[in-house]
């Protein structure tokens, strides 16, 4: 087992949290919001809404309309000669998007990760890569795809390794959170309150501290995936809250 904390090391387990561009259709460029027209009439099951209403409601999903709020991490470190595993985790969020993913991506480039998310590859992988090129910002290279053999891409997806090839089949984070007796994140706020969280309620650390759960119970569901129970005790680190130098960050 000590080998496969070791090699825990070099997995890092994120999540984002979205909103829409702006708090009000109205408050975007005119060629969006007439694209945003054009794109609400075929979500499915929304015909009756009012573009508007549906803009606050929906536009968080599609990195075309939306943008990234918060980005939660979370990576393991083992200490063999103390059989110690610790649990490091922060979060992402500043003024601008901008700003963020390019804190965010200066971690991205400090190791070769591999990212493992909760539909990751259907979600938060392609809207990070989506948003970073709005945003001018070049793909960091375990983000880039374009040529690549399949085995060549670092990237997990807990809800992949979950459908066993059976590619009809979703099973939302909490439900396998569930089964493996790992406490719930959606205590208080979960992701279709984010908007409301940040725009109505103005209370980023609220959505900070849902991420950083949500990052936590994805990390869990990898270690039961290896047999190991979802209430395996590790050492917590916050670097979000004060810690020596040596720990703000990963090497």
């Amino acid at each position: 087992m000590a080998d496969f904390f070791e090699h825990l090391n070099d997995i890092l387990f994120l999540d984002l949290e979205t909103i829409s561009g702006a708090k009000s259709l109205e408050e975007l460029p005119p060629r969006l919001q007439e694209e945003w027209k054009k794109k609400s009439r075929f979500i499915p099951g929304q015909e009756n809404k009012e573009p508007g209403d549906l803009y606050f409601e929906k536009a968080g999903i599609y990195a075309e309309f939306g943008k990234i709020l918060c980005i939660g991490v979370g990576y393991f470190t083992y200490r063999k000669e103390e059989d110690l595993l610790q649990y490091r985790t922060k979060s992402f969020a500043a003024e601008t998007e901008h700003e963020m993913l390019r804190e965010f991506r200066e971690l991205l480039c400090k190791r070769d990760w591999t990212l493992c998310a909760h539909n990751g590859k259907e979600f938060d992988i392609p809207y990070l890569c989506r948003r970073m090129l709005i945003n001018q910002l070049p793909l960091p290279e375990v983000l880039q795809l374009a040529g690549k053999r399949p085995w060549e891409i670092r990237h997990l997806d807990t809800l992949e390794l979950w459908k066993f090839g059976d590619y009809k089949h979703y099973t939302r984070l909490d439900l396998l959170a569930a089964l493996f007796d790992i406490p719930s994140s959606k205590d208080g706020i979960d992701g279709s309150g984010v908007n409301a969280a940040y725009y109505t309620d103005n209370d980023l650390p609220a959505i900070r501290n849902y991420c950083l759960r949500d990052v936590e119970v994805t990390a869990r569901i990898y270690l039961a995936y290896k047999g190991l129970p979802g209430n395996l005790e590790f050492e917590t680190i916050n670097l979000d809250l004060e810690a020596p130098p040596e720990t703000q960050a990963p090497e």
